[in-house]
């Protein structure tokens, strides 16, 4: 046993030996960002600078690959003035911003100050045209490297303005920190106060630090869907609700860092490419920390990891993973192609970690076969009709299943007896 939690321990130390750097690169490449910034606020006060990247940053932390960095420039427009209209439609009524896939944005009271950015779309004349404000947030962007290098505030190399393109909907420019850029995608966002968010579920903070959930979605963002119309963004929601996670007990955020790290060298395709991303994995852990809210669940790294692998299983076994905050939307819709083999990948960890918790280098595949049992590949491919295979007591079986972990409350042992005495019977035909 303390050989195992060794090697889950070494393998979680070189990952962490890397962040320190890694978030001096960071810091680097962001000050220089900050500094492009507050040149176009300069010559354009509407777009604010957010000095607040904490999110970020802490996002970029955990990620074992350097992905895109997302990067929110808030407008300088009153949210209380902007009415949010379905797209075509009239205006919503008993829907969450977060619910809306694209919608236009009114401005109730239009002012000579924002004439340039608006324009008639279905018969609505003042609403706020994305298209406009990339355009113009682009120019901007050109002219400011432009001066921030004849002003010697940037170093030739420090931005790289290639990746900028016509019809993009964010504005991507790589930025020196280290030896390798950092990509950060810029993109406007209008925030609007809300009614905090209300999940239909059990309870809203089950699992979380109490009131983290009204504290993430008390804000609307909107960020555009195309040049005509915007959509609802969850991304600073949902990196406030993952902050909440890290300040619990236990090794949850670890957790993270450890799938991430074998989603980037094992899991991926060719070059660590692959239809799992980290936002797919911040998704369950989210999943997980609500599922799972007993800190008893979170006591050690092993059993913490499982407790993300039984969920993540489960979503690649039935090609569906429900979005945190709307969980009607499957995260994984038109992957399916690309699921059954990441599934096979994700299902021979769980059976034989010890195979995985090393780093290598070079061209390395995936073969061999896992010794996953038939029982144990029906409950993760159960049909789920009245909801009971998305509940703590069934994840509880599968956990059983892998042996990691021995449920010790009474109400949950025989919750999860029950539900497992009452699926038994449909196994057999998915077998």
């Amino acid at each position: 046993m303390e050989a195992n939690t060794s090697l889950w321990r070494s393998y979680l130390g070189v990952i962490l030996s890397r962040e320190r750097q890694r978030m001096e690169h960071f810091q680097r490449a962001e000050d220089i960002l900050l500094t492009l910034l507050e040149s176009v606020h300069a010559r354009d006060p509407r777009f604010l600078v957010d000095y607040a990247r904490n999110l970020e940053a802490f996002e970029f932390s955990l990620c074992a690959s350097e992905d895109a960095v997302t990067l929110e420039v808030p407008l300088r427009i009153d949210g209380d003035t902007v009415r949010v209209l379905a797209r075509g439609s009239s205006p919503e009524q008993g829907r969450h911003p977060a619910e809306l896939r694209t919608c236009c944005l009114e401005l109730c009271s239009p002012g000579a100050d924002l004439e340039d950015w608006t324009g008639a779309v279905d018969g609505m004349e003042h609403c706020l045209l994305p298209g406009k404000i990339l355009q113009h947030l682009k120019e901007l962007l050109v002219s400011a490297i432009v001066r921030c290098q004849r002003l010697f505030l940037l170093q030739p190399g420090d931005i790289s303005a290639e990746n900028l393109r016509e019809d993009a909907l964010e504005l991507s420019l790589l930025i020196r920190g280290s030896w390798k850029p950092i990509r950060f995608d810029i993109v406007p966002v209008v925030r609007r106060q809300q009614e905090p968010r209300q999940l239909r579920r059990r309870q809203s903070d089950r699992g979380f630090p109490a009131g983290s959930l009204r504290r993430a979605t008390d804000e609307a963002h909107f960020v555009p869907a195309s040049p005509l119309c915007w959509r609802s963004s969850t991304h600073l929601p949902l990196l406030k609700l993952l902050r909440g996670v890290d300040s619990l007990q236990g090794p949850r955020v670890d957790s993270l860092r450890l799938l991430d790290q074998l989603r980037e060298q094992d899991w991926g395709g060719q070059a660590g490419t692959g239809p799992l991303t980290f936002h797919h994995l911040k998704m369950v852990l989210l999943w997980s920390t609500e599922l799972f809210p007993s800190p008893e669940d979170w006591q050690d790294l092993e059993g913490s990891v499982y407790r993300l692998l039984v969920i993540l299983l489960r979503c690649l076994a039935t090609q569906h993973l429900p979005h945190f905050l709307n969980p009607e939307e499957n995260l994984f819709q038109g992957m399916a192609p690309d699921l059954a083999s990441l599934y096979h990948k994700v299902e021979s960890f769980a059976w034989d970690p010890q195979r995985f918790l090393r780093f290598h280098f070079g061209l390395h595949g995936f073969s061999g076969s896992c010794q996953a049992d038939t029982e144990t590949r029906a409950l993760l491919q159960l049909p789920s009709k009245d909801g009971s295979c998305w509940d703590t007591a069934y994840f509880d079986i599968l956990l059983s299943q892998f042996q990691v972990f021995r449920i010790q409350d009474s109400t949950r042992r025989s919750a999860a007896s029950q539900l497992l005495a009452r699926i038994r019977q449909e196994i057999p035909q998915q077998s």
